[in-house]
């Protein structure tokens, strides 16, 4: 994609490949250890209790000693695709063929 030995400046490559230049120097950082002790007791306690989301996770967490930020953990779980398996909005409405039986007080 982009060479560095190439006559054309490293600038000029990135515009031609319509890619911004800090793209073109930018080195992802590898996953401390940390990270991946916690990333895998998240992908445990998500298949154990799969309707616990980020708070609940995180209180989970800081019960066993592991320190980390809700924004950490919602990041973390984004990068996993975990989300809290939970009623999604609308599922809760009645069912038109349902029978709707009035309560009387008198």
């Amino acid at each position: 994609m982009i060479d560095c030995e190439h006559s054309l400046s490293m600038a000029r490559q990135a515009k031609l490949l319509d890619i911004s230049r800090g793209a073109v120097y930018y080195r992802p950082r590898p996953t401390s250890d940390a990270d991946l002790a916690t990333i895998r007791r998240i992908v445990e306690l998500h298949l154990e209790h799969p309707f616990m989301g980020a708070r609940m996770i995180r209180r989970m967490l800081l019960r066993e000693g592991i320190r980390v930020g809700l924004r950490h953990l919602s990041t973390l779980m984004l990068r996993l695709g975990i989300k809290a398996l939970c009623p999604q909005p609308g599922t809760s409405e009645r069912n038109p063929q349902h029978k709707v039986y009035l309560h009387c007080y008198f």
